[in-house]
């Protein structure tokens, strides 16, 4: 199992600069990737938010070895020519390391409040496309693409991704919704997230196994496939952190995400003595949990 830290885009981590740095502290606390979320705006209050892709590359600028990517980003808000540019640039400037987590979105804020379509299927439909037109792109061949959402005529983008055969494409959903179980199947990995869609919530390893068991059924390829689960873990209690992920490993869990935010109880407690940021740091210096 890998290990990696999920933190938030906003608030007091909402400055690239903060972020470049506990990335820097990550990598050196032996953390395998640094995610953060993907967020233009908020449901829940307005607070500073940094753009993500400028953030992620101060994040590559800053390390060295640590896998990298947004977790996750609603393509159905962007346009896929523009983050096939941005994704393929970064990916060269990071060596290689750059992970894409894509999925519809579920802010209102982001979507109803900007004009953009409120309808999850229309939403799913442009992320069909999008990922289609994306993929073509990142190919560096010449390519026409005739969609109901997006419509490019005789367009080469060069230069392709450092990463062969593709920047791994990793697909968040909701389960026990199925649809976007079989949208992953197509691409690299998955990232799953509890219907009710709370920070706080968790799947179970049982959960996983029905999700691995479901998505197989429409795998159409043997190439490896990532499984990726949130969730957090007591930087102070090495032996109860094992215990917590140890069941994920089994269950086929393949990178485990550190989630570092406002809603942990153990950080909110760290933090009245200090700040936000020197809470997470805290938790990041303590290291990844390791299983025996």
């Amino acid at each position: 199992m890998h290990y990696a830290i999920n933190i938030i885009n906003f608030g007091d981590c909402g400055d690239a600069r903060v972020l470049a740095d506990l990335a820097q502290d990550a990598e050196a606390a032996g953390w395998d990737g640094f995610f953060i979320w993907d967020h233009i705006a908020w449901d829940w209050g307005v607070m500073p938010m940094v753009d993500p892709w400028i953030a992620l590359t101060a994040i590559a600028l800053s390390t060295e070895r640590v896998r990298l990517g947004a977790m996750v980003t609603p393509i159905p808000r962007r346009r896929p020519w523009k983050f096939a540019r941005e994704t393929v640039s970064l990916d060269h400037l990071s060596d290689g390391r750059l992970v894409v987590g894509v999925g519809i979105g579920i802010t209102k804020a982001e979507f109803d409040n900007l004009g953009e379509p409120g309808d999850f299927k229309i939403r799913g439909a442009m992320l069909d496309e999008g990922l289609e037109v994306v993929e073509k792109l990142w190919c560096g061949e010449s390519f026409s693409f005739d969609g109901q959402y997006y419509k490019i005529k005789d367009t080469q983008f060069l230069p392709a991704p450092q990463q062969s055969p593709r920047i791994p494409v990793w697909v968040a959903g909701m389960w026990p919704n199925r649809r976007p179980f079989r949208r992953a199947a197509r691409w690299d990995g998955v990232f799953p997230i509890p219907a009710g869609g709370a920070p706080e919530e968790m799947l179970t390893p049982d959960d996983i196994r029905d999700i691995m068991a479901y998505v197989q059924r429409y795998r159409g390829s043997d190439r490896p496939f990532d499984v990726s689960i949130g969730g957090d873990t007591p930087g102070d209690d090495p032996a109860r952190a094992a215990e917590t992920v140890s069941p994920y490993a089994a269950a086929g869990v393949t990178w485990w995400h550190e989630a570092i935010h406002g809603f942990r109880p153990d950080l909110a407690q760290r933090a009245e003595e200090s700040s936000w940021v020197d809470a997470m740091r805290w938790r990041i210096l303590q290291g990844p949990p390791r299983i025996e």
